[in-house]
């Protein structure tokens, strides 16, 4: 299991070894799953590229390698389709639960890197309350409805801040 944040800025490489660039999103769809990583390939105009998350040999602590460089194709924005910052955003989008309850504003993403398919939710009520009480992390096996401002996830556990709401690890 991953989350984006510990992919953020970390190198990818071909089987030759040849360095291809470093991973500067993850593309996340409407069902809740991480489809692709966002390459930015080293050059004069940096542009971003796409590789399907199916397409990664091996997700390594300090590296991500990809088999085959066909599958690297340029990156444009589509509909349906979410990052953590670059088009349509979710990153720090107002998260609620589905009885409208305030969770918090999203931070972070965990996945299971061989299929995508996205786990939990890291939530933040900003830096001084992280410091109190701690980052909260919704587990759900549903994927959230995101909408221009805000999105909804299905609480099924919830972590964070009080020893009586704390959850198991994630999977």
């Amino acid at each position: 299991m991953r989350t984006f944040s510990l992919l953020k800025g970390m190198p990818v490489y071909n089987y030759q070894r040849d360095l291809l660039g470093e991973i500067c999103d993850i593309c996340i769809t409407d069902d809740g799953r991480v489809s692709d990583i966002l390459l930015h390939k080293k050059g004069l105009f940096g542009k971003k590229f796409r590789i399907p998350i199916e397409y990664v040999h091996s997700f390594g602590e300090q590296e991500v390698v990809i088999a085959d460089e066909q599958h690297i194709t340029k990156w444009y924005e589509r509909e349906g389709m979410y990052t953590m910052h670059h088009c349509n955003p979710i990153s720090k989008k107002s998260t609620s639960s589905q009885s409208g309850e305030h969770l918090g504003l999203l931070d972070d993403v965990y996945f299971l890197e061989e299929v995508g398919t996205i786990v939990g939710y890291e939530l933040t009520d900003g830096f001084f309350s992280d410091i109190k009480k701690g980052k909260r992390v919704i587990r759900t096996p549903h994927p959230p409805k995101i909408g221009k401002d805000s999105m909804i996830v299905s609480v099924t556990k919830l972590r964070g801040g009080e020893a009586h709401d704390e959850m198991s690890e994630l999977p």
